[in-house]
């Protein structure tokens, strides 16, 4: 940035303006016209501190005029706090009543989690109420699934037919190359 000084011309006029009442931003542009320049208003309001024009840390002095603040009646009770209020109306949610999905094709041996073997049901019975025990219904599973086939068929779309995907088929070793 080039660092140019201000001329007697240019700090005569910013007085001038200054006297007029003008803002810095408009005392800057009007001399920027006046004289084919490039201040900024930052560079009128240092100027017009060297020059003594204004203080240090304020804008020109402007009129005082003091108007009295009116006094509000403030009790020394604490105050309850305000509620917030919403301006859309919040939903109303209606309780659905939960739907029982048990087989009625297969009667579950109830094993907990601890008692399930690899092959067994794991279909959940139970734990629809707070501190009831959930247990499973432990009957030989389908392959490829975590289910025995009447639980599978209540879980999936009857509709649709379903084959083991090849992905869960068991791998096996074949002959060397």
């Amino acid at each position: 940035m080039e660092v140019i000084g201000w001329a007697p011309e240019h700090s005569d006029a910013l007085r001038e303006y200054f006297a007029q009442g003008m803002s810095f931003a408009k005392i800057a542009k009007a001399i920027n016209v006046r004289f084919n320049t490039d201040y900024t208003r930052s560079a009128a309001i240092g100027r017009a501190r060297r020059l003594g024009l204004m203080m240090s840390d304020s804008s020109p002095p402007a009129p005082l005029r003091l108007t009295p603040v009116p006094q509000l009646n403030r009790s020394s009770e604490p105050r309850e706090p305000r509620s917030i209020e919403f301006n859309r109306p919040m939903p109303v949610f209606e309780k659905a009543p939960q739907v029982q999905l048990r087989c009625v094709e297969i009667e579950p041996r109830h094993l907990s989690l601890v008692e399930l073997e690899y092959g067994d049901c794991r279909y959940p019975y139970g734990g629809d109420s707070d501190g009831e025990p959930i247990t499973f219904c432990g009957h030989r599973r389908r392959p490829g699934s975590s289910y025995c086939t009447p639980h599978f068929d209540l879980s999936r779309n009857p509709e649709l037919e379903t084959e083991p995907s090849p992905s869960i088929a068991p791998l096996g070793l074949g002959e060397p190359a």
